[in-house]
């Protein structure tokens, strides 16, 4: 039930209703509706004026009581339906004018009953009436004029509202039918239209097109669509959403509520969180509440390693490709230390989140899953990826450094960078900060025992293949096709690259699908994806360099899962 909105204005009604007589309860109606009828929304009163002008009394209460106009209608209405309410019962026959009724006075506006009493509540008075014997509601011309006059324009829209004719509602629905057959488009542009051109409502048009659809769904020009969506359609919801359209959008595009695409989202999300698999190092100190704050807090030394890396600067003999190698200095034991524990302790925290929301079934249930957990989730998680780029930037002139040493047992340079910044992605992974070792310590190792395994295997591999005069032997393709097996390695394809571009962030995610034309449109180049964007040409070929090193990394990584 609709209350007051100030608490002064509460008491002030109680007051006038227990103390006031009759007579000045009437005058005091007259005198709210008449200052209902001056007040400005936008701006603000003095409750003792306000006070004032209802009471003719000037009061000392809440002297610094200021109420914004748009309470102030909203009270003020209420006021008048309390004061109007409490007036005693007259008999119809006393009155000095004309006594209309409710279904009379909605009949002369052409409006509804339940508008009146709407009305009613935003200070239109009505007087309880004695007819035949019976309370009734009444309206004196005196007490509603000024309220009509206030707001004519209301009083007009809403009488083209109400009451259609027969050849109306049947002229609405014909105009309406021919529409949909055109694609004009969804219900609420169609009721525009047809408002605009016959002189009524959108909200008329609207009630009478979902009014003929209630009563004959299977005429129905807007059918109500029910039931389950299918897997393809939900992926379309959710990678629409993900793309940035609004809920509101999807929900009139599919014809549906809010909600069921909130939980079509929540279910792939949650979907998608259950099935990737999170790895992270345990420790004792993940248990110890005391130490959370340490754990979350700033990594130490972080003002002297922004300082470092604003003062780095790209040698002049780095070769472009290598130049982003010295845009991170590199991190000292106890810096490593912290940002190991804290991704652990954020994948750790995200996989105890997720086990608390499955079922027995040991599976999550959109339904009953809350979208503040899902979020909850993604954050660490990406909090966690983030500390992982981190890490792995602050060491990549570690793998250049081995690869050098190495450099002169294989020919490409760049393959034997790109497979030891694999071994370097695996090594951050797999570090166990807790024993105390350093990190360069153990990702040295690990990268040396690749490449001692990999540079053999690929000196095998061109031994086998090429001749003493260093060509490659043409093997002859098999010119037979499948059809159906070409089909099967076209959608798992799709499916893996779909779930590497999950990996990367939302903007590169987004330049990856724009360049090469994933959703089945023309790659754009990277000057339009930068308009698209906001940002320059040169960013978008700094962000597809980066999003392509991640995706090969990932691929060779994965190449077991995928």
């Amino acid at each position: 039930m609709t209350r007051f909105k100030h608490e002064a204005l509460k008491e002030l009604a109680d007051q006038q209703v227990r103390f006031a007589p009759p007579v000045r309860r009437l005058e005091q109606l007259a005198r709210a509706e008449k200052l209902l009828a001056e007040i400005d929304p936008e701006k603000e009163y003095p409750y003792q004026f306000v006070c004032f002008r209802i009471t003719e009394f000037r009061s000392d209460l809440q002297p610094l009581l200021l109420i914004s106009g748009r309470d102030l209608e909203h009270d003020l209405g209420m006021f008048v339906a309390e004061l109007a309410s409490s007036m005693p019962a007259l008999p119809v026959e006393e009155a000095k004018e004309p006594v209309l009724t409710l279904e009379e006075f909605s009949k002369k506006l052409n409006v509804t009953t339940k508008t009146v009493n709407r009305w009613r509540k935003r200070g239109l008075i009505g007087l309880p009436f004695l007819v035949k014997g019976r309370r009734q509601v009444g309206f004196l011309p005196s007490l509603t004029e000024p309220f009509l006059a206030a707001h004519r324009k209301q009083v007009e829209r809403s009488a083209r509202f109400s009451h259609l004719s027969r050849s109306e509602k049947e002229e609405m629905l014909e105009r309406a039918r021919r529409m949909v057959r055109m694609g004009f488009g969804g219900l609420t542009a169609v009721a525009r239209r047809i408002a605009r051109d016959m002189g009524r409502s959108p909200e008329t048009v609207r009630y009478t097109i979902k009014n003929f659809d209630r009563q004959h769904p299977e005429q129905a020009l807007f059918p109500s669509l029910t039931g389950p969506f299918d897997p393809a359609t939900k992926q379309t919801i959710f990678s629409s959403y993900r793309r940035g359209i609004s809920v509101t959008a999807l929900a009139k595009t599919f014809q549906r509520t809010a909600s069921s695409m909130y939980r079509v989202i929540n279910e792939i999300r949650a979907q998608r969180l259950m099935d990737l698999e999170i790895e992270y190092i345990p420790s004792p100190e993940f248990d110890d509440a005391e130490k959370e704050a340490a754990i979350l807090g700033d990594m130490p030394g972080a003002e002297a390693f922004e300082d470092k890396r604003r003062a780095m600067r790209i040698p002049k003999d780095a070769p472009p490709e290598l130049a982003s190698l010295y845009e991170l200095p590199l991190l000292d034991k106890p810096q490593e230390q912290h940002l190991f524990r804290k991704m652990n302790f954020l994948k750790a925290k995200a996989t105890r989140l997720l086990e608390s929301m499955k079922g027995e079934n040991g599976r999550i249930d959109p339904a009953q899953v809350r979208t503040q957990d899902l979020d909850q989730v993604e954050l660490w998680l990406q909090e966690a990826n983030g500390i992982k780029d981190l890490l792995v930037a602050c060491n990549m002139r570690l793998v250049v450094s081995i690869a050098k040493r190495h450099g002169n047992q294989t020919d490409n340079f760049f393959e034997l960078l790109s497979d030891g910044n694999m071994s370097l992605l695996r090594a951050v992974e797999k570090f166990d900060y807790f024993r105390g070792n350093k990190f360069s310590t153990y990702a040295s190792w690990a990268i040396m025992k690749n490449f001692a395994r990999s540079i053999p295997e690929e000196k095998t591999r061109r031994e086998r293949y090429v001749t003493g005069a260093e060509e490659l032997f043409d093997a002859a393709p098999d010119g037979r096709t499948d059809e159906q097996e070409m089909l099967a390695s076209a959608e798992q394809a799709s499916h893996r690259v779909n779930r590497l571009l999950e990996y990367l962030d939302p903007r590169e995610r987004e330049i990856i699908r724009l360049r090469a034309g994933l959703d089945n449109e023309e790659g754009l180049t990277l000057e339009k994806i930068g308009e698209k964007l906001g940002i320059t040409k040169e960013r978008v070929r700094q962000l597809n360099v980066r999003a392509m090193k991640k995706l090969r990394t990932l691929a060779e990584t994965n190449k077991d899962e995928m």
